[in-house]
């Protein structure tokens, strides 16, 4: 007997609002959190607009001590220790450093890269020969495992605590990885999620490629297009997003509210084959891990309401609805409604996944779309294939049931999971 896996709690670190209220008003009035940024355009970017949380030095204090603060910059562990400890707390747990041992819950917290400015200062002075001026922490602040080591000991947990790392589908391969988890009844209680930093060293390599957009840098709300027939490619974001999953069983037994259940997903890799490179999808195995997250889930295509796609506006986005039109045999006003979150805060990268996861899961809790803005003029290769009023320009409140997330990442890997209102 498989254990059911609901959601009871969320925490999020995004560019358009930091916490679950400030997050959710943000997406329901679709406000954008992309900026432009002045060192961008300092270091000769070509993109010098990005969403970049806004998080006070106060702010900072009530989750890391002047101890753990010492010595610390590693944007992506701060982000993903705020958004995690935010989301055990709304599960209704207390974060005590004196608790004892949790044997029951564990972490899968994924990140990109860990802290790019650490390393930066670590090899000036190692440059300098200044090697014993590292300090103790460079180590837990540059290794990829960091953000899983820094929020499994401020809530001491005892059960499987590790770090994922899938590019951009990072966040949803964390959230599949602690569902199984649970299912497979090796936990009662897993915090998933991912996060990403917001270092021009990151974004510099995108930048380099020539896969983010240079025309906004004066309209930089107008810069991220998914979907769109002007987009000109993606605009970088970062941030961090948490969920706490745990089985029905333990979430009834605490009376816990629960946001909704996860029926089930699907992981896999094009293995640059069939088209399928470094950068570009196998569009095959794209329609492969949506079909078997279906099957997973134990539903039918029809019954999907909407979904939250990857869309990252690029060239790529009219594939990607081809490819859901192929998976589901749903198009034309069949075809289920679909967003794209990163039209307000660009593209988080590892964060991604766990972002737009928390988004979805507000839209089945409180059964609204959020809209996509700057989506005024659909690309026609995608007219050609859904209804334009699938895709939702302004808020629109809607009974959904089923809601499917997916992420496609660098490396030709996949990620879909289901998920249903409980």
């Amino acid at each position: 007997m498989k254990n059911r896996v609901v959601i009871t709690g969320l925490g999020v670190v995004a560019p358009n609002g930091v916490g679950l209220p400030d997050f959710t008003k943000a997406i329901k009035n679709g406000t954008s959190g992309i900026a432009f940024h002045q060192n961008l355009k300092d270091k000769g970017f070509s993109c010098c607009i990005g969403g970049i949380p806004h998080v006070s030095e106060e702010k900072i204090s009530e989750y890391l001590s002047p101890l753990q603060l010492r010595g610390f910059n590693a944007t992506s562990i701060l982000y993903g220790v705020i958004a995690g400890i935010d989301a055990w707390k709304d599960a209704g747990f207390l974060v005590d450093e004196n608790s004892n041992l949790d044997y029951d819950s564990g972490i899968i917290f994924g990140t990109g890269t860990s802290g790019i400015e650490k390393f930066r200062e670590a090899i000036y002075k190692i440059d300098n020969q200044n090697v014993r001026r590292l300090g103790s922490t460079s180590v837990v602040q540059t290794m990829a495992s960091g953000i899983s080591a820094y929020l499994g000991g401020i809530l001491g947990f005892g059960n499987q605590v590790t770090t994922n790392s899938s590019a951009c589908t990072t966040g949803t391969e964390a959230l599949l990885m602690g569902f199984e988890r649970i299912k497979n009844g090796k936990a009662k209680r897993m915090l998933v999620g991912s996060s990403s930093d917001s270092s021009l060293y990151t974004w510099g390599g995108f930048d380099a490629m020539r896969v983010m957009t240079y025309k906004h840098n004066e309209s930089p709300e107008k810069g991220s297009r998914p979907m769109s027939k002007t987009a000109s490619g993606f605009v970088p974001g970062s941030g961090g997003g948490a969920l706490v999953l745990e089985s029905l069983e333990s979430a009834l037994k605490r009376n816990a509210t629960i946001y909704a259940e996860v029926l089930g997903g699907n992981i896999n890799s094009g293995g640059q084959r069939n088209g399928g490179t470094l950068t570009a999808p196998n569009a095959t195995a794209v329609q492969k891990c949506i079909t078997d997250a279906i099957l997973d889930a134990n539903i039918s295509a029809n019954e999907i309401d909407v979904i939250n796609g990857h869309l990252t506006a690029t060239s790529k986005d009219p594939l990607e609805i081809e490819n859901w039109t192929k998976a589901l045999q749903r198009k034309g006003t069949d075809f289920p409604y679909i967003n794209s979150l990163k039209s307000m805060i660009g593209h988080c990268l590892s964060a991604s996944g766990a972002i737009e996861s928390v988004a979805s899961v507000l839209e089945i809790k409180e059964q609204f779309m959020f809209p996509n803005i700057n989506c005024e003029d659909v690309h026609p290769e995608i007219l050609d294939l859904i209804s334009d009023d699938k895709i939702p320009q302004k808020l629109v409140e809607k009974n959904i049931n089923i809601l499917a997330k997916a992420s496609f990442g660098f490396g030709d890997v996949n990620a879909c999971v289901i998920f249903k209102k409980y």
